[in-house]
């Protein structure tokens, strides 16, 4: 039986289940049909109590982020069973729903719950409720198609149907965006409702503030077209419709969207309460970790790769840290931290480090900077690439996590946004403005794609320190290793320095917007990196519109990937974890594969592969069927048209 949680205004947990069992007692036929008024099982509610549990419903993107998302993205490395991080999931009989909840997120936990909330406040004339709801809508929808592609759409919610077609990604994009401006729409009409706190106490992102909502909905317009960045008529049919909604979204880091959570570690009745990456709930452990993509490139380490394809080692080693010659543009930052401007604070916050295990120096400009950084060395495995220690914990220490329940030394409640209380996000004003900054660059006007792209990262730098939970000094005893005032410092000087405002209109690149971008959506926006690195086929070796089997993978089931060298490559240092002849990224994808990297995640075992059967077959240009389907290349991903075969 599924129940939908929904808060009420004592923020209380109640359930409202959907099915309840019949007991049968020996009473007459108009006492039983009279069960769909008992008070305790209710089959109607007031619209406003449907928005508590379905906003709080979105932790499930979180679940499909951390076991299958960001090990594609190059992000985390696992040390877990699932085959994601190796770009495979798994054939299509397999029964696992691993890295499916966003579907049925949108098809079960919202569902019907949202289409009753917009329908009842509609004929109620709730128009800032139904805003708030189609703009839910558009978003949910969105991650959808992005994820899963194809998907049942017109017929989805057809109480006479048992089996739903799939409709094109085309055709939910167009819905994505229909009902982002519904939502505009309605939240721009005058509305006289008395909600008292029936909004604010059941609104867990903007507490019904009906302007924010409206930037929020323009924010998902232009997420949605920055996906199609890469099509060929992006310029011409997309890129206005996309810079009109970004000067009506998110502008800056008191807009960002965050599912608020209360928290309360061990305290609190059901774990679930807080947040999926904090200690308590003890979903990260000893299995995931950063990425050394992901810490090369916030370090300005990016090394260079020979002709062989292996790192090229300095002699002599002048750092153990710094083993190898570095490429000479790195794109984040440098290694020259101790000049002004070259030091990144983000890193201090976003990365995880066990130096400063004691928490003693943390309002210590230079020992924060002397900070070191690991990660595992590619994407399915903790061991580091230089072999010098052990990449640590997410909450920063190398050894098992230890939650605020448990006796010092511990991680407490951990820190930034993998805390038991911080918020999960759904987007922030640095994310829109990189789709700005791209938008105008595909267009070819750098001058305002240059100014998009440091308000971006003026954005992001806001965004970091707003979730900054600093330790105790002395104490080991979790939070991180950088104080506020040294990290608004630190960002003030990085802003003005060589990556940022002395950087120069004329030395932007694609690569410099996309891998910042890359950056702000560390980890919460998972999803919009996936799609980035989709978009732009992961930088693979092809010629013609996009690649295939012979064009830039073959039956050794490697990838032919650029080199940082190549001018045309957008993210720099990356490379599959099927990469022909890179150090560390040479492992051939699994037979099922047929050499393909992965573009999408199959839809939910649960629903599809048990009763949509016939559906799932008729998918083109790869069936749903096949043991390959993962790697079919989503609509948004192809410059035109989906191929025929």
């Amino acid at each position: 039986c599924e129940t939908l949680f929904i808060k009420n205004n004592m923020k209380k947990y109640i359930l409202i289940p959907f099915l309840s069992l019949l007991m049968l007692f020996n009473t007459g036929c108009d006492d039983y049909l009279d069960v769909n008024n008992n008070v305790d099982a209710p089959d109607y509610v007031e619209d406003y109590l449907y928005l508590s549990g379905i906003i709080q419903s979105y932790q499930d993107i979180t679940y499909d982020l951390t076991y299958a998302i960001l090990p594609m993205t190059s992000m985390w490395t696992t040390t877990n069973g699932y085959g994601f991080a190796n770009h495979f999931w798994r054939k299509a009989s397999a029964s696992n729903d691993t890295g499916q909840l966003i579907w049925r997120t949108v098809y079960w936990n919202q569902g019907m719950n949202l289409e009753n909330m917009i329908n009842q406040a509609i004929a109620a004339g709730h128009w800032r409720l139904a805003g708030i709801g189609y703009a839910i809508k558009a978003h949910s929808w969105d991650l959808l198609a992005k994820v899963y592609a194809e998907a049942p759409l017109k017929q989805v919610f057809d109480t006479e149907r048992t089996r739903f077609d799939y409709d094109s990604q085309a055709d939910i994009y167009e819905a994505v965006r229909e009902w982002a401006k519904e939502a505009i729409r309605y939240l721009d009409m005058e509305d006289n409702s008395n909600y008292g706190t029936k909004i604010t106490d059941n609104d867990w992102i903007y507490k019904g503030d009906a302007a924010k909502w409206k930037k929020f909905a323009n924010g998902v317009i232009v997420r949605n077209l920055a996906s199609l960045s890469n099509k060929k008529d992006f310029a011409t049919k997309y890129a206005d419709e996309l810079i009109a909604a970004a000067n009506n979204a998110l502008a800056s880091s008191a807009d960002d969207a965050m599912v608020e959570v209360a928290g309360g570690s061990g305290s609190v009745l059901y774990s679930g309460y807080n947040n999926f990456w904090g200690t308590q709930r003890g979903n990260l452990g000893t299995t995931y970790f950063q990425n050394d993509y992901l810490v090369q490139l916030m370090t300005g380490t990016i090394p260079k790769y020979g002709t062989d394809g292996r790192r090229i080692k300095q002699e002599p080693v002048p750092n153990p840290y710094y083993q190898y010659e570095l490429l000479e543009q790195q794109i984040i930052t440098d290694t020259l931290i101790n000049e002004p401007g070259h030091y990144d604070p983000r890193v201090a916050v976003k990365l995880s480090t066990a130096t400063d295990p004691e928490y003693l120096y943390i309002d210590n400009a230079d020992s924060v900077k002397a900070h070191k950084y690991y990660g595992g060395r590619d994407n399915t495995t903790r061991a580091n690439p230089g072999g010098i220690v052990t990449t640590p914990q997410l909450y920063g220490r190398v050894d098992a996590v230890k939650n605020s329940t448990t006796t010092t030394p511990n991680d407490g409640i951990g820190r930034w946004l993998f805390r038991d209380n911080a918020p999960y996000v759904l987007m922030t004003s640095a994310e829109i403005k990189f789709c700005l900054a791209e938008a105008y660059w595909k267009k070819g006007d750098k001058a305002n794609a240059y100014r998009a792209f440091k308000e971006a990262i003026k954005n992001d730098l806001d965004f970091t320190v707003k979730q900054l939970y600093p330790g105790t000094k002395g104490a080991i005893g979790g939070g991180d290793k950088i104080v506020s005032g040294v990290y608004n410092n630190l960002a003030n000087e990085y802003y003005a320095g060589p990556y940022v405002e002395g950087l120069g209109e004329n030395n932007l690149t694609l690569s410099h917007i996309m891998l910042q971008k890359y950056v702000a959506l560390y980890p919460w926006g998972g999803i919009e990196a996936w799609t980035d690195l989709r978009k732009y086929h992961y930088d693979i070796v092809y010629s013609g519109e996009y690649p295939s089997k012979g064009n830039g993978w073959d039956d050794t089931r490697l990838i032919d990937t650029k080199r940082d060298e190549d001018p045309t490559k957008v993210f720099k240092g990356f490379f599959l974890g099927a990469s022909r002849d890179i150090e560390f990224r040479n492992a051939a994808f699994d037979i099922d594969n047929d050499g393909a990297p992965c573009y999408r995640i199959r839809p939910r075992y649960n629903s599809e592969y048990m009763w949509n059967i016939e559906s799932l077959e008729k998918l083109k240009p790869i069936s749903g069927m096949a043991a390959n389907y993962q790697c079919s290349i989503p609509w948004f991903a192809y410059p035109g048209e989906v191929p025929a075969n």
